[in-house]
């Protein structure tokens, strides 16, 4: 449990920098350049993911249950998930109205990811892993708001609705192939029970 935790914070915490130490950022930008920061940035985030993929997988077999949710939630987060994969695709994608309505598509499929997982997994370790990136979303949403307000940041501009045919289209294959067989691969856990090989 202890590495999960550390593995929480510091992978969160790599995803926090520009929100709550962002003299930081910029000192390390201005020593490193744009294209070093970057480098350690993503460094930074592939090793503290790693960490995080262990130490969840480590604090699973020791864990207990908080609570024991309802199996037909597992049927609820199995459909919030194909709405979280629309929204991740669209935000990898140039602007359509789903980009542009959702303002900040990634953020909220992590939300969605998030907030479904919670519903379907009552594990110790579970609970605290997804309700970790649940805070982590909307802080992120509402830093993002602020350097909205700010003129830090602008959104992205509507391109296209074929991009919102797309996202649907790529996002629902992506979701059947994690139903399908991806989630348990990986996971070793089937979304739906009568899916379970």
């Amino acid at each position: 449990m202890t590495l999960l935790i550390i593995g929480i914070v510091l992978f969160l915490g790599v995803h926090l920098v520009r929100v709550v130490a962002p003299d930081f950022r910029r000192s390390m930008i201005a020593s490193l350049g744009e294209t070093g920061w970057r480098a350690g940035y993503s460094i930074a985030s592939i090793g503290t993911l790693v960490l995080l993929i262990y130490g969840f997988g480590q604090a699973r077999q020791v864990t207990g249950m908080l609570y024991y949710p309802p199996v037909w939630m597992a049927h609820i987060t199995v459909a919030l998930m194909l709405i979280a994969m629309i929204c991740l695709v669209a935000s990898l994608l140039p602007a359509g109205h789903i980009a542009t309505k959702t303002k900040h598509p990634m953020v909220l499929s992590v939300k969605i990811w998030a907030l479904a997982h919670l519903l379907a997994n009552g594990e110790t370790s579970s609970v605290l892993l997804f309700a970790a990136f649940l805070a982590w979303g909307v802080i992120m949403r509402i830093s993002l708001k602020r350097r909205e307000r700010r003129g830090e940041i602008t959104l992205r501009s509507f391109v296209s609705a074929k991009y919102d045919l797309y996202a649907v289209i790529i996002g629902a294959v992506v979701w059947a192939l994690i139903i399908w067989r991806v989630h348990e691969w990986l996971i070793g856990v089937a979304p739906l029970p009568m899916l379970a090989s």
